[in-house]
């Protein structure tokens, strides 16, 4: 009896307990703007754990504990977070929400001048670019630089290769300027730069720039591009524009991992190298009752190295050059050098020295770190905010490689076919931001205090201290530490006054003040990293210290802080639904050089529908750096058999005085944009924006002073040789190069954007997008000291053409950016391809003078090339989903180095050393065989990768 109750009545309990579960529900569909479902969209019931995640289809269904009053938040990343009130009962009620995409309404954005009412992208009154994951997540480039490149138009970086440091941090470029022109935000407060000053021979030579490959991506919501001049708002570095890195907040769990490699063919070989592992984390929890939230994220990235290098022309790698004797042959003298060359090769051929021995390509690197971002909420108006961050990266890039032949470079008993140095770094990045806003009466104030740090410590590793006794060298040396800190305080009020009639509808007042402090400091190395130990080949001196990077000295060593004071003001008004008119001033005071006044002029007219017009004209500066004004170190370098140091000196150094060059002054910007942005038929959305930015007293690293010698014997006329003498009369010191305000530059472009959206079904969609930037810098003047204008010989070291060719042709002149993305149920396939415009090198010494003897190829023009990529993604459900492609999909490479006919692979059979010259071309010996000098888009070729990622 109990048997038949229990089995009539079991489908009515469970009608009853399913009836009862599902009493008090909502249910509905997430989608965009266009209709199209959003799939894994967080649905948040606010204040409470209650929370889903929309399926494959945009589908999301909520269950509540009782019926009531409820607020529910939707978001995902690249979308307008909305907030909807819903009155729950006992019944399953259906609600649908359509998220605004970000790209057209900009929520929270800060970059934009005046701190007023956040505006679309085509409403702003400046050029501002909006990237968000979204626009990124499926594409290989896992690091912040180089996600940009192949975004951004206007924004231009390659890794470097053979560099010391710069191998280890990126420089990047915001519209043809240097790395350092362009300010970096993270939620709107002042990121520190790096620790690190590019010295060598690349793009951004002597400038200091912000690791952006220090924060994790899995960290960022989006990233906000303001593509014109604000150092009246934000202060220094902001002559070319700022870079806003928002942060998440509250997201659903969110994982992926992605492997992929280098699959190449070039210089008639097969690649599989550049192995690359990355995983990342992220996840935004809401706290209950509205009380703010907190995000944390992570991300690890392990980067093989890559090698394109050529072969080592050298035709003796064991043996010293022979020279011809006065009464042999011409016969006889190829008959005994091919003799030397056979047995130097079978040598060579025994002990498996390759003449592949470089390493010309990215760097090994493991980078790891996490980012906290957060809020509370102190009832209505009043927020504590905080961010913060840490990374550590460690790297390790070769240096040149060291024959058997450099005997005053090698210790014979350690490497007896010579090495191959590797710079190691280890990178430390911290960071911590704190802030409370809220209100004041009818004021809105935001006090903050932003405090970060960059260590950089090198450690020497397979190398030598030739100096020392034969046989006792290390062969790995800790050669010191780079540091940089940054704190900076800040106080900003602002308020929006409102007119109900009269002909200004409104006015946004803004109010700021800020305190700086900056401290460099450069710590030395172990005592055998710097030091010479005395030994002698033959009579000639050896190197003294880590051969590759000798460490810093005791001498080198300080620690350095100034401060600044800084003081803003900024109104934007309104005037109807047509016109915006905003202008802005800041004035600066450092400790070390003095005061600055930038001020900004911006307007905005609504022609017609939604096209409006728009243009700015600003002032701006970047102060020195502390790094430029202090950093120093020395090195040895050899003149015939003659070991001399070749120094940096920092302006506070007595020689840069004999020179005639004072201290450092800041660099001074005026430029103007004009522009129309606006929408057609809804979907179509443009921007364009033509800029001229002209800079004056720009900052550049100079070329290596050299004493002047004939024969090998310092002439004693010579300039230099008088300079130097005044501070190093036993002629220790070989040659000097120094930090100086010295060009003034004219930057003039045009930025283009154009993007639409086609709705091809209720499951399908296609978004296709043209970006481009066009842009020229020219070197108006150059302009030294009083001494070094009044001697030809100094002014044409000071600037010479290769470092012109670095400000105004090392970057593409143009780029354009093509990319299409087709939605189609749970498929999405992501096709771009990039237009890198060409770059020019420029040799130091004028090859079209015949007098130079020099192949008038050393000038070299590296032509246009389109880069291409192509992804597929399947999102098997609402958390599952699985990405395959390719980036330079059809193995696109720079043009080729030009290689004197005297100096190439080929010609190593038998030539006699007299006819043989590795200073024709800019190969080093064949082993560099694309362009390093100059920055398009590397030179690793294909990379095929394969991602996962999943979210709940």
């Amino acid at each position: 009896m109990i048997r038949i109750l229990l089995k009539n009545s079991l489908p009515i309990l469970l009608l009853l307990i399913s009836t009862q579960l599902f009493a008090q529900g909502l249910k509905g569909k997430v989608t965009d703007s266009a209709g199209l479902a959003i799939p894994g969209a967080t649905v948040q019931v606010v204040g409470s754990k209650v929370g889903t995640s929309s399926d494959g289809n945009g589908l999301y269904a909520l269950k509540f504990p009782a019926a009531g009053a409820y607020k529910i938040r939707i978001s995902f990343t690249g979308y307008q977070t909305a907030e909807v009130a819903v009155q729950i009962d006992n019944t399953v009620k259906t609600m649908d929400f359509a998220l605004q995409d970000a790209k057209e309404l900009l929520s929270d954005v800060v970059v934009i001048g005046s701190r007023s009412t956040p505006r679309t992208n085509i409403e702003s009154v400046v050029p501002v670019d909006l990237i968000s994951t979204k626009d990124v997540k499926v594409f290989a480039q896992t690091d912040l630089t180089q996600i940009l490149n192949f975004v951004a138009p206007s924004f231009s970086s390659n890794r470097q290769t053979v560099s010391d440091g710069t191998d280890h941090i990126d420089p990047a470029s915001l519209r043809g300027l240097g790395p350092d022109q362009v300010l970096v935000l993270v939620n709107g407060k002042r990121r520190h730069t790096t620790a690190l000053v590019n010295i060598n021979g690349t793009f951004g030579r002597g400038s200091v720039g912000t690791d952006l490959n220090s924060i994790p991506v899995s960290a960022i919501e989006r990233i906000e591009v303001l593509r014109d001049g604000a150092a009246a708002q934000y202060g220094s570095d902001a002559i070319a524009g700022v870079i806003n890195i928002v942060l998440k907040k509250v997201t659903p769990y969110s994982f992926s991992t992605s492997f992929g490699q280098s699959s190449s063919n070039a210089l008639g070989r097969d690649f599989s190298d550049g192995r690359t592992f990355q995983v990342d984390f992220s996840k935004g929890w809401a706290f209950k009752n509205d009380k703010g939230f907190i995000n944390f994220a992570a991300q690890y990235l392990q980067r093989g190295y890559t090698n394109r290098g050529g072969l080592d022309t050298r035709p003796l790698l064991y043996s010293a050059s022979p020279t011809k004797g006065s009464t042999e042959t011409e016969a006889d003298f190829q008959a005994r050098f091919a003799s030397i060359k056979a047995a130097d090769d079978a040598r060579a051929a025994a002990n498996g020295l390759d003449r592949n021995n470089m390493r010309v390509g990215n760097s090994d690197s493991k980078n790891g770190g996490g980012f906290l971002n957060g809020q509370f909420n102190f009832g209505k108006t009043t927020q504590l905010y905080y961010a913060a961050g840490f990374t550590h990266k460690t790297g390790s890039a070769a240096g040149f490689y060291r024959l058997p032949t450099q005997t005053t470079q090698i210790d014979l008993s350690i490497y007896p076919n010579g090495f191959l140095p590797f710079i190691d770094t280890k990178i430390n990045d911290y960071s911590f931001s704190a802030g409370l806003r809220g209100k004041i009466g009818t004021w809105d104030y935001d006090l903050s205090n932003t405090s970060g740090e960059n260590t950089i410590e090198f450690n020497i590793d397979n190398t030598v201290n030739a100096s020392l006794p034969t046989g006792t060298s290390p062969t790995s040396f800790y050669a010191g530490e780079l540091l940089f800190r940054q704190n900076t305080s800040n106080l900003d009020l602002s308020k929006k006054h409102t007119f109900d009639s009269g002909f200004l509808t409104s006015l946004n007042t803004a109010f700021g003040a800020e305190f700086r402090i900056d401290n460099y400091q450069i710590k030395e190395g172990e005592l055998l990293s710097y030091s010479n130990g005395g030994r002698l080949i033959g009579t000639a001196p050896t190197a003294s210290g880590a051969q590759v990077f000798p460490g810093f000295k005791p001498s080198n060593a300080l620690d350095k802080s100034r401060h600044n004071i800084g003081a803003y003001a900024d109104f934007e008004a309104e005037f109807g639904p047509r016109v915006t008119l905003e202008a802005a001033g800041r004035y600066e005071n450092y400790s070390d050089f003095g005061s600055n006044f930038s001020y900004k002029f911006t307007g905005k007219v609504k022609l017609f529908g939604d096209i409006s017009l728009r243009g700015a004209y600003a002032t701006g500066f970047r102060a020195p750096s502390l790094h430029q004004q202090y950093f120093n170190n020395e090195s040895t370098q050899f003149v015939g058999t003659n070991a001399t140091q070749v120094l940096t000196v920092n302006n506070a150094n007595p020689i840069v005085a004999q020179f005639g060059v004072g201290p450092l002054k800041p660099e001074i910007s005026r430029s103007g944009s004009l522009g129309l942005a606006g929408k057609i038929a809804k979907t179509f959305t443009f921007t364009i924006d033509a800029y001229n930015i002209d800079i004056s007293d720009r900052i550049v690293f100079s070329s290596q002073y050299a004493r002047e010698r004939s024969g090998g014997v310092l002439v004693p006329t010579g300039v230099v040789n008088q300079i130097l003498n005044t501070v190093d009369p036993s002629a220790q010191i070989n040659s000097v190069q120094f930090f100086t305000n010295a060009i003034t530059t004219n930057t003039a472009g045009i930025d283009v954007v154009l993007t639409n959206r086609f709705n091809l079904g209720a499951k399908s969609s296609l978004i296709l997008s043209v970006a481009g930037n066009v842009n020229k810098t020219v070197v108006r003047s150059i302009q030294g000291s009083d001494k070094i204008e009044s001697d030809p010989t100094l002014k044409a070291k000071l600037f010479d053409r290769l470092e012109r060719s670095r400000f105004e042709s090392s970057v593409p002149k143009n780029k354009l950016n093509i990319t299409a993305t087709y939605n189609v149920n749970k498929l999405s396939f992501v096709a771009r391809t990039v237009r890198f415009g060409e770059v020019t090198y420029l040799n130091a010494i004028d090859p079209n003078i015949a007098a130079n003897g020099l192949p008038t190829q050393l000038d070299q023009t590296f032509a246009p090339k389109w880069v291409t990529d192509f992804s597929v993604s399947y999102a098997a459900n609402k958390t599952w989903s699985v990405t395959v492609g390719a980036n330079n999909i059809f193995d696109v490479y720079p043009d080729k180095l030009y290689i004197d006919p005297r100096n190439n692979a080929n010609n190593l059979s038998g030539v006699a050393t007299s006819n043989y010259s590795g200073g024709l071309d800019n190969t080093s010996n064949g082993r560099f065989l694309y362009p390093r000098a100059v920055s398009q888009f590397g030179f690793s070729g294909r990379y095929v990768y394969g991602k996962v990622a999943c979210t709940f």
